[in-house]
């Protein structure tokens, strides 16, 4: 018994080192402002805010005020309905100011995670920063939710989606939810944030693209961050393949194209599973930084992998252009072979706005095409 206690506190130990050392690499703010490692400085000049649909605007004062059967301020409006076509808006903040961590929820028929579509705006830019499907944004792909955690996101059982990249803003944040698909879902949000942020004019801004290939082009590379030609930080990707294939479908390189590289790249890896710090295949594991949190094979025979890999600690930066990409090859026992497979990515990181709009992100029907199909 005491062998087992002393174990099991080691393991509780370890994962708690792991949270809190994820928490201060996704959550502190400015170099000046040290909030994980000193929680005890009252002076940081920050104001803290929160939205949801208890105080839509975030404003001092306005939580909770509407009222429901128990009465007044008694959880009024903890949640909001969205019809198909619907778009909700979910904040609307002057700065200056960081959202550090995005909370929501909501349940439905397969296709939900993929139908509703989270946007962001910068500093009053007309076309968005961020555009992405909630599931993907939140960390699963495939519309598949498996709980995890990672220095980046945390996924309950039931679709408690967390997001802790802090997304700082200089003039205003503008945040969206829109419903393209055909059921209505109630949701459940919050967003938390700060005001009064220290931040430089040239503060890099959260950039999210969602790309689906669907299938992808023999010979021809798979795009997870598109060209972008001022400087920015890659933070990472989000991850989703379906292989029909009986072969192995992870022999790809990873290339990291920067500053000016044009058929060869700077950064080259070694392999899919490779690439996201995995070997001889993938496996079922969450770490920090890297791994994979789905790899089952559903009842149509389709084998469905979910794996990330984010640049926190080892940052992949550029200062005039970058693109990345990830090949698409596998292997069986003639060798490597030229593949097509099903290919997803959310992929996030930083750069100054104004910036380029964002590639088109696929339709509904494209987006939804091709789930898991479950097993009885």
């Amino acid at each position: 018994m005491c062998h087992i206690a002393r174990h099991g506190s080691a393991r509780s130990l370890a994962a708690m080192a792991v949270l809190i050392l994820a928490a201060s690499i996704a959550q502190s703010g400015p170099p000046s402002v040290d909030l994980i490692h000193k929680p005890y400085d009252l002076d940081t000049g920050l104001v803290s805010r929160s939205i949801s649909f208890e105080n839509p605007t975030g404003a001092p004062g306005e939580g909770g005020k509407a009222a429901s059967p128990l009465g007044a301020g008694r959880k009024g409006s903890p949640n909001r309905w969205i019809a198909p076509g619907q778009t909700l808006d979910l904040c609307d903040i002057e700065g200056p100011g960081t959202i550090r961590h995005i909370w929501m929820t909501c349940r439905g028929e397969q296709g939900l995670y993929r139908e509703l579509v989270l946007r962001c705006w910068w500093e009053g830019q007309e076309h968005p920063s961020i555009e992405c499907p909630i599931g993907d944004f939140f960390g699963f792909a495939h519309d598949k939710v498996k709980p995890y955690q990672s220095a980046v996101h945390s996924l309950g059982p039931s679709a408690g989606m967390n997001i802790w990249l802090p997304m700082p803003f200089n003039k205003r944040a503008k945040m969206t939810l829109t419903n393209d698909g055909k059921q209505s879902v109630w949701i459940y949000y919050q967003i938390d944030y700060t005001l009064q942020d220290p931040l430089p004019p040239t503060t890099g801004k959260l950039h999210v693209c969602f790309r689906r290939e669907n299938p992808t082009t023999k010979k021809q590379d798979f795009e997870l961050l598109p060209q972008r030609n001022q400087r920015g930080r890659f933070i990472g990707s989000l991850m989703g393949v379906r292989s029909a294939t009986p072969y192995w479908w992870g022999e790809g390189e990873m290339k990291v194209y920067l500053d000016g590289d044009t058929e060869f790249p700077t950064i080259c890896g070694t392999g899919a599973e490779d690439y996201v710090g995995l070997s001889w295949g993938v496996q079922d594991v969450q770490f920090l930084y890297n791994g994979c949190l789905l790899n089952e094979q559903d009842a149509a025979g389709h084998h469905f992998i979910t794996m990330y890999r984010w640049h926190l600690p080892d940052p992949i930066a550029w200062r005039k252009s970058a693109r990345i990409t990830i090949q698409q090859i596998g292997a069986d026992d003639r060798g490597y072979l030229e593949t097509q497979d099903d290919w997803s990515c959310a992929t996030f990181w930083y750069e100054p706005v104004p910036s380029e709009p964002l590639p088109p992100m696929p339709n509904v029907e494209a987006r939804t095409k091709n789930l898991m199909v479950e097993k009885k």
